[in-house]
């Protein structure tokens, strides 16, 4: 797991690497730059010897990362459900969208692909955590199960099954959706609701789409999921009223086709989307603003 060495340049390029982990195994920018802090401040607190005798400072890096986030992963439940309302990962931005240079902020060092998607982050928080590390770290990136095993504390054989047992309900959610077609669906999302058109969102989303919504009991939104295209439709023309000013932007959320919306240039929601045959299957809109500071350099 990772390089050897810890001068200046290898050391940015492990953390880089770490913070691409830790968010995918805590959907959370702050939570995986806290626990990639943590895991340098044992590296550092170590005697000059004992660092010595490390082959691998970069695999004991991320061994120790991971087993952090693990912890803290065992811990969430726990602070979920004390969450006011439904609990959604920490959606990223596209800095190259803003003519943005990035490196500063942690969400600028992580790599947007289909193992961060909003989608597949949902199916991630579905597993057991022992489940959500064994396949991040073998299937997303290909860490051999005996360097899995030290971090679980199990035999690698014991790891594998839970890879597979992780990857079933992967390959589930896999089948179900598909991102063709999905900016064009979501700009028709964005049109219908501007013009406030509840029949043509009701055309947009399928009849048994599911809408879930994070305010984090910060701001006001749906405690419960909305379930059923016309409600969905009813529920964002309501928003729409209630908002005179509110605008609408089509922006990449985790490398895929989303929308913003901006009120006095202030980033309010966040909205990803699930596309499935040419309709939206599901909406997660994050409108807790503790979640949003990565959004709050738009331009």
């Amino acid at each position: 797991m990772g390089t050897d060495g810890t001068g200046a340049d290898e050391t940015a390029g492990e953390r880089r690497q770490l913070i691409n982990v830790a968010y995918r195994l805590l959907g959370s920018v702050s939570e995986a730059e806290d626990a990639v802090q943590e895991a340098y401040a044992r590296w550092f607190a170590l005697p000059p010897a004992r660092q010595e005798e490390v082959l691998s400072p970069g695999a004991w890096l991320s061994t120790v990362t991971s087993r952090i986030c693990l912890d803290l992963l065992g811990s969430a439940r726990a602070r979920r459900e004390r969450y006011v309302g439904a609990w959604l990962p920490e959606p990223l931005p596209d800095r190259t969208e803003w003519g943005h240079a990035g490196g500063a902020d942690p969400a600028d060092q992580i790599v947007q692909d289909e193992s961060v998607t909003v989608a597949f982050l949902v199916v991630l928080e579905s597993m057991t955590p022992a489940e959500r590390v064994a396949f991040v770290l073998h299937d997303v990136f290909r860490y051999p199960f005996a360097e899995i095993a030290d971090v679980l504390g199990r035999t690698p054989a014991a790891c594998k099954q839970l890879a597979a047992s992780a990857r079933r309900r992967v390959s589930v959610a896999r089948s179900r959706a598909t991102t063709t077609g999905q900016a064009d669906v979501v700009r028709h999302v964005k049109e219908a609701w501007e013009s406030k058109d509840i029949a043509a969102l009701v055309a947009l989303l399928d009849p048994a789409a599911v809408m879930t919504a994070d305010g984090g009991g910060m701001v006001g939104t749906v405690l419960r999921p909305v379930e059923g295209g016309t409600r969905i439709a009813q529920y964002m023309v309501a928003i729409a009223d209630k908002a005179p000013g509110l605008e609408l932007v089509e922006r990449s959320v985790n490398g895929v086709p989303g929308l913003v919306a901006r009120r006095a240039g202030v980033v309010m929601t966040v909205a990803s989307f699930d596309v499935s045959d040419g309709r939206v299957t599901r909406i997660w809109a994050v409108r807790n603003p503790e979640k949003l500071r990565p959004w709050t350099r738009e331009s």
